[in-house]
């Protein structure tokens, strides 16, 4: 367990560090998008992932691992988004926008351990494909939640499927890396 903490930090703090040079170019511009407008966002990226996967290759030469770098970030605004009042104003101090950053990946650390600690890291042994279809699954409840104006009658709400994708990625870097190690 000590190895993969240390692991998901270095990662998260590779999308920290992404998430504070963007909030120097564009502010918190972010903030005009709703958690919907979010959760199409993680969509897109992850979807682009899936296709690349199936297809084997790309045309596009983003980096895949910017993608779910991306998909890390967007979950953690997400999160943000659903934590603030609806009319809090667009325009955050870059260094509240940093402390609410840091809240919530330490939510979702604290998730990440208690689940790794029932399963065992199970994550260890899935594919890298077999993520991108849980995220991508994730998602599209959250889309079924939110389409019904967030009422649900036994599922969990949008929040903890937004931590799991944010932790199924940072799993996703985590595997990335190693591979590219090898």
């Amino acid at each position: 367990m000590e190895r993969t903490l240390s692991q998901y930090d270095t990662e998260i703090l590779a999308c920290r560090n992404l998430f504070v040079k963007k909030t120097i170019d564009y502010g918190t511009s972010w903030r005009v998008l709703r958690p919907s407008s979010l959760t199409d966002q993680l969509l897109i990226k992850v979807k682009r992932i899936r296709t690349i996967q199936m297809l084997g290759s790309q045309k596009v030469s983003d980096p895949v691992k910017q993608e779910y770098q991306g998909i890390v970030n967007y979950s953690i605004l997400a999160l943000i988004q659903l934590s603030l009042p609806e009319n809090n104003q667009f325009d955050l101090p870059p260094d509240e926008a940093l402390v609410l950053y840091d809240t919530q990946v330490s939510k979702a650390r604290k998730l990440m351990t208690d689940k790794n600690h029932d399963y065992g890291e199970v994550w260890r042994e899935m594919r890298l494909s077999s993520l991108i279809d849980i995220m991508l699954t994730k998602l599209l409840r959250i889309k079924q939640i939110e389409d019904n104006e967030g009422e649900t009658s036994i599922s969990e709400g949008v929040d903890s499927n937004y931590q799991d994708i944010l932790n199924y990625a940072v799993f996703s870097l985590i595997k990335w890396s190693e591979q590219s190690e090898i």
